[in-house]
């Protein structure tokens, strides 16, 4: 049974992450990716943190495709972030924004119900979506940058 929960997230502690089994990435193929990281930004963008992320809708379309570039990299599929941005430096690249570990629980719980369509409307396995979910769980706590 998937388990979606939300660890606790100390302030100033990172812990190890580790990146989706490359079975996620099988699954999913490049563009059930980017319509992942789509369906999650449309969600963000009528949420409590819409404000952390633009507000252009150009720039707001761009955000998703460098997204979606991160993700298909960190599971195994081409290396489109870095040939198009360099390497992810996610820590600075997020050091901008107010990330508190609030901002952190909504972004995660925004993934939820597309992680759970995922596994009801395209088959992607429940072992390939747990992988995913203890990645994104772990590496959003290495994002905060602001406490409470």
């Amino acid at each position: 049974m998937l388990q979606l929960d939300i660890s606790y997230a100390q302030f100033g502690v990172r812990p190890p992450v580790t990146k989706p089994i490359p079975e996620f990435y099988i699954e999913m193929g490049g563009e059930n990716m980017r319509q992942m990281v789509s369906d999650h930004y449309d969600g963000i963008k009528e949420s409590e943190i819409a404000h952390l992320f633009p507000q252009n809708g150009a720039e707001f379309e761009e955000a998703k495709e460098h997204s979606a570039d991160f993700f298909i990299q960190i599971c195994g599929g081409p290396a489109y972030f870095s040939q198009k941005r360099g390497a992810p430096q996610m820590i600075g690249r997020h050091a901008p924004f107010a990330i508190t570990p609030k901002a952190r629980e909504v972004w995660l719980e925004l993934y939820k119900p597309v992680l759970l369509a995922l596994r009801d409307k395209k088959g992607v396995t429940e072992t390939s979506l747990q992988s995913f979910w203890n990645y994104l769980n772990i590496f959003s706590i290495w994002m905060i940058n602001t406490n409470e």
